[in-house]
């Protein structure tokens, strides 16, 4: 027998799910909708390697694993190709029609929103919670979500023990009192981490508004330390050698991939059969290279059994 926070708990994710399903802005577009349109419509954050932008000859270039995976699959599906640039806090409402944010452990529906893309591929965590929101792809990234602090700092990398539980509790163990830059509604939230329960003081940040902002923040002294995610922080490690050390990890091993509205099966389904040809053929791997030579090193393991 459910009791009442549990039955509260049902009620909103079964409002959530027909809110997602039934919303007039997004029933009935599935891959055939995709290519009756004749474009797949990619929605991403400009963040870390997944989707970079930069000006060139007075043009916007667009480069970055998920813009090639992207373009790849509009390729396979013989359609064009159309970047839409979102931020992180209407991610969720350009694909669904509907924006959402995580606060107290609950989902809270926000404005509405023009639905504007297919799919969402930005480096994009899975998470409990949006995974009540989308569908995700099969996985292709590893990641986590790590402590990183200036050099300067007395905050001292910890020594691995071999369980990721008692690292965490190590590293979490060491910021009583310390300032630690987060970020709501992104990987980095620190409600979903429990970063509360150290006794840090947590900053969210005015200045920095995008997750490859964090560790400029806490070199312009905004913050002795960061949450920061493993794909900006191999990126970080390059850019600011000798600035900047990893204390340790703040959360288990996370997973990324691409994510669908829910009423979106087939095209879902299209994406996981056209990632499995990247793999057979090695040109994921190659883009992997290319864009995050380092990730290999930090998780062997994950790309030898990704198949």
């Amino acid at each position: 027998m459910l009791n009442k926070r549990s039955h509260i708990n049902l009620l909103n994710t079964l409002w959530l799910f027909c809110i997602v399903i039934f919303s007039p802005q997004s029933l009935a577009y599935d891959l055939q909708e995709v290519k009756e349109s004749g474009v797949l419509r990619h929605i991403g954050v400009p963040y870390a390697n997944f989707v970079i932008q930069y000006p060139q000859n007075e043009k916007t270039v667009l480069t970055g694993l998920d813009v090639e995976l992207m373009q790849g699959f509009a390729e396979y599906l013989d359609v064009e190709y159309q970047f839409v640039e979102a931020s992180w806090s209407n991610l969720i409402g350009k694909i669904n029609g509907q924006n959402a944010i995580f606060v107290d452990k609950n989902i809270q529906l926000g404005s509405k929103e023009a639905i504007q893309g297919d799919v969402i591929s930005n480096g994009y965590t899975i998470l409990d919670w949006r995974t009540q929101l989308v569908d995700f792809s099969e996985v292709y990234f590893p990641s986590a979500v790590w402590l990183v602090a200036r050099t300067d700092s007395s905050l001292q990398p910890i020594k691995p023990s071999g369980s990721i539980t008692t690292d965490i509790q190590t590293v979490k163990s060491k910021l009583l009192g310390r300032d630690v830059l987060a970020m709501k509604q992104s990987c980095l939230d620190p409600d979903l981490y429990n970063m509360a329960q150290t006794g840090a003081n947590i900053i969210l940040p005015v200045k920095a508004r995008k997750l490859n902002e964090m560790v400029p923040a806490i070199l312009n002294q905004d913050a002795e330390s960061t949450l920061l995610d493993v794909p900006d922080t191999l990126i970080a490690l390059q850019k600011w050698s000798g600035e900047i050390k990893v204390i340790g990890p703040i959360s288990e091993e996370q997973r990324m991939a691409v994510a669908f509205r829910k009423n979106s099966p087939e095209l879902r389904k299209a994406f996981n059969t056209y990632f499995k040809t990247t793999l057979v053929n090695g040109s994921y791997i190659k883009l992997v290279k290319k864009y995050y030579p380092d990730v290999f090193y930090f998780y062997p393991q994950f790309f030898e059994t990704l198949d």
